[in-house]
């Protein structure tokens, strides 16, 4: 099944898909809503794309204004998607892709200051509560207007204890949950980051 860019600069424009079956590539309704919430919200935005799989979503926030999106993979066929892709849309000048670990990009320091994270790891291994875990257990990540959002199979959803991170909001789409998340709002100033442990 093909996937293309809905909207923006690069709209109509299809994407490749990773050969093989590592990657699940967002349906393109659940694509759609999910940008349809986010609304205005995405021009100028800072994007990490993790476990980005063909970059579909990636893309798609850049083709709508997003002024950088960090792609992440550990695997090196899709790292090599991404690229195609970027290339097809002509928005690779926007764009970094790195083939890495997402657990282990997660324990360092981010580069910049991502307004939107969003996370869509392969189904039931209990990846997308270990991302959220890895956020919250080094919140340079999460600045007082970072939204994450983490894309699941409704099955796979499970309580969350997060120290600095709070499910907002959660829409379903058929088989494919997204789960919202924002920092907590505490008693004291917005501007107090939390010191990474």
């Amino acid at each position: 099944m093909p996937i293309r860019v809905i909207a923006g600069s690069a709209k109509g424009r299809k994407l490749k898909l990773v050969p093989g079956d590592t990657t699940r590539p967002i349906m393109d309704r659940v694509k759609e809503a999910l940008f349809n919430i986010l609304g205005r919200d995405i021009f100028d935005a800072t994007f990490l794309d993790l476990f980005a799989g063909t970059g579909s979503v990636g893309i798609e926030a850049l083709s709508r204004g997003a002024t950088k999106v960090l792609f992440i993979d550990n695997e090196r066929r899709a790292i090599q998607t991404i690229q195609d892709n970027l290339t097809a849309t002509r928005l690779a000048d926007k764009a970094i892709v790195r083939q890495i670990d997402a657990l282990s990009l997660l324990k360092q320091a981010p580069p910049f200051p991502f307004t939107i994270i969003f996370v869509a790891p392969p189904q039931y291994k209990g990846l997308w509560l270990n991302v959220l875990k890895a956020l919250d257990a080094n919140p340079a990540w999460i600045g007082s207007d970072t939204l994450v959002i983490a894309q699941i199979d409704p099955t796979e959803l499970a309580p969350l204890e997060l120290q600095y991170l709070e499910q907002t909001d959660q829409r379903k789409y058929g088989n494919t949950l997204l789960c919202f998340f924002e920092k907590k709002i505490t008693g004291g100033s917005d501007r107090d980051e939390p010191e990474s442990a």
